[in-house]
């Protein structure tokens, strides 16, 4: 069985010494795969992902225990420029645009770390092959852009940097379903290219429908993992993430007064 990519290992994490966030988290990701993080807001999906990319101390975080690894090395301490050189971008939520810039020109920043300009032209070149659109829009002012447009430029700025890892987190927030749909197929086609995926995402079906693997926290906590298809035909997960009954039937997330995990869950 082949290393995994990234690896936590029962990690904790505390914010100002004080808050515990993550307790206890052990997961992985595998080169090349595509893992997704479910789970309720402040379960502590996003702070999973600055713990992987270094980015913890920006908000006076820390993991206090445990490690990450980047296939079998000790990452734990690495700040967030050395693991962007080491091949982990990752996207923020929010759509944080450089927005008196153009669209190219934030693309170029994604390529900060390309010596040549010869080579940020290639890797333009590369992504406006992947995301027409953003041909479309070089020259327009990145903050008039749509949500969708500029989601699809963070995901563009991203790929700028050639990443090994793309983490990205809630890509389809408020987004159109039209959109969401764009968005997962670009994310779908990059992992085709070899690009290894680990997405927090609320829109749970589009996110398994192009995962291997997903993992459920709850309090800081992994409560359920397993395979992509394991995850869509747990009854749990089709009625509190997948909005389906196990009749078949349409049920709406926002009409679910109490979530109750099953014991099963954990034992």
């Amino acid at each position: 069985m082949s290393e995994p990519l990234i690896a936590l290992n029962n990690v904790e994490v505390l914010y100002a010494d004080v808050i515990l966030s993550l307790r206890g988290i052990t997961l992985e990701v595998a080169s090349g795969g595509c893992t997704v993080l479910l789970g309720p807001n402040g379960a502590g999906k996003s702070t999973t992902l600055k713990t992987i990319s270094g980015m913890l101390s920006v908000e006076d975080g820390r993991v206090s225990s445990g490690k990450v690894h980047m296939l079998g090395r000790d990452v734990t301490e690495v700040n967030a420029e050395q693991m962007v050189a080491n091949g982990v971008v990752h996207v923020v939520e929010g759509r944080k645009v450089l927005r008196h810039m153009t669209a190219e020109q934030n693309l170029v920043v994604g390529g900060h770390r390309l010596i040549r300009m010869a080579d940020v032209q290639i890797e333009l070149e590369r992504v406006y092959s992947l995301i027409p659109r953003l041909a479309e829009l070089r020259l327009r002012t990145a903050g008039y852009l749509s949500g969708g447009e500029q989601q699809l430029l963070l995901i563009g700025r991203a790929m700028m940097a050639k990443p090994r890892l793309l983490m990205i987190d809630e890509p389809s927030l408020g987004l159109a379903p039209m959109m969401v749909s764009e968005i997962f197929s670009l994310l779908a086609m990059l992992r085709q290219e070899g690009v290894s995926l680990l997405i927090v995402e609320q829109h749970a079906k589009a996110a398994l429908d192009i995962a291997d693997r997903g993992y459920i926290l709850e309090n800081g906590r992994v409560v359920l993992e397993g395979s992509a298809a394991e995850l869509k035909a747990n009854e749990d997960i089709q009625e509190f993430y997948l909005g389906t009954q196990a009749s078949g039937e349409r049920r709406d997330y926002r009409e679910i007064k109490h979530y109750r995990r099953r014991k099963r869950w954990l034992g």
